[in-house]
This record gives structure tokens, sequence and C-alpha cells, in this order.
């Protein structure tokens, strides 16, 4: 079985986040630079496979798409074109980086490792992806 990535998508750095061979656990991964993301994809599915790819949907609270969705949706567009085998999934991804921050807190990181928004965004693509794992298993 191979595995599942996800992607909290952000105009400078995306967190990545992957599942193991049995799709049972998620786990940070690491952070791209936004501009290197489709080669770090490419790349990845070479080495690993992919089964499922996740993709963060960033909503406001009244339910609106957030200003970002038009730079995603141009990513998704792309990311078919180049690798039409690889199914993509949608995610509702409120508030991933605030429970992200909690999540750090009640884990004991250091400030200065709260501080790090490339750690920030690995665990909101951890949070994202175990959402849909949550989610596909109900």
């Amino acid at each position: 079985m191979a595995k599942i990535v996800a992607i909290d998508y952000g105009g400078k750095r995306c967190g990545i986040a992957v599942t193991d061979p049995l799709q049972i656990i998620a786990s940070g991964l690491t952070t791209v630079d936004t501009s290197k993301l489709m080669e770090f994809i490419y790349n990845f599915i070479k080495r690993e496979g992919l089964d499922t790819l996740v993709i963060g949907q960033p909503m406001r609270l009244n339910n609106a798409p957030s200003a970002i969705e038009t730079e995603i949706l141009k990513f998704i567009e792309k990311l078919k074109l180049k690798l039409p085998e690889v199914t993509i999934v949608r995610i509702d991804e409120r508030f991933t980086s605030k429970l992200a921050m909690d999540a750090l807190i009640r884990g004991g990181a250091k400030k200065k490792d709260r501080k790090n928004k490339k750690l920030i965004d690995q665990v909101s693509a951890t949070m994202i992806l175990q959402s849909y794992l949550e989610q596909k298993g109900a």
C-alpha cells in the first residue's frame, strides 16, 4: 500500500506530513518552499509511491475560502496535468495552525521551537492528514 501525503499549503512554504505504508499513522515529514513543492512531490512519488495527496482547504469562519485558495487551485490544476494518476483530496484546515501551536505547548516544546514557523507548518500538515485518516476510517 502506498503512502498518503498531506500538505499545509502556504504562500512561502508548505508543511508536509506522511503516513506509514499501512496508512495508519500520520507524521510530520518536512517543510518545503512553495516554489519547490511540485518538484518535491514528483521526487517523493518516484522514491516512495503515493496513494493520495491531501491538501488543506483554508476556510474563513463564514465558510468563504481564504485568499490563498486561488493559489492552491492553480497548484492543483498543474498537479493534475503533471501527475493525473494521483488522487487529490481536500480537507478543511480551519484552526490547524492554532491547534498545532496548542499541541506544541501541551507537548512541552520550548518557546524557541514554538516560534519556528516551519515546525508549526509541519504539525499543521500532520493534523490535516490525521483528520483525513479519521474521516476515511469512519
